[in-house]
């Protein structure tokens, strides 16, 4: 199958209704029926403000997470669209890619 690569970039202590937003992103990727999704939480980024955002020992607010998921063109949209509809702003990679399950033809 052809599609996307669509990743997310945020940090723990960013929120969206009551929630980190790379959870959020999660749980409206899996409503929207996409077929999965990846949550990674990294020790260390920065971001276009050349800030440094690090997981420490007893603070987790500015940890780096990034949420990556294969997806078609429709699915695409739908998460696009859902996100204009919330309003949201976050940093994102699209790439095209094909996908697939080895083993299938």
């Amino acid at each position: 199958m052809h599609g996307y690569q669509l990743t997310f970039f945020t940090h723990q202590s960013r929120k969206h209704g009551g929630l980190p937003l790379g959870e959020w992103l999660l749980q409206e990727a899996r409503r929207l029926g996409i077929s999965g999704a990846t949550l990674i939480a990294a020790s260390q980024g920065f971001g276009h403000d050349g800030k440094l955002h690090s997981a420490h020992f007893f603070e987790l607010s500015e940890q780096p997470v990034e949420l990556t998921m294969a997806l078609s063109e429709a699915a695409a949209e739908r998460m696009f669209a859902r996100l204009h509809e919330e309003d949201i702003h976050v940093f994102y990679v699209k790439i095209p890619i094909e996908y697939g399950v080895s083993g299938e033809n």
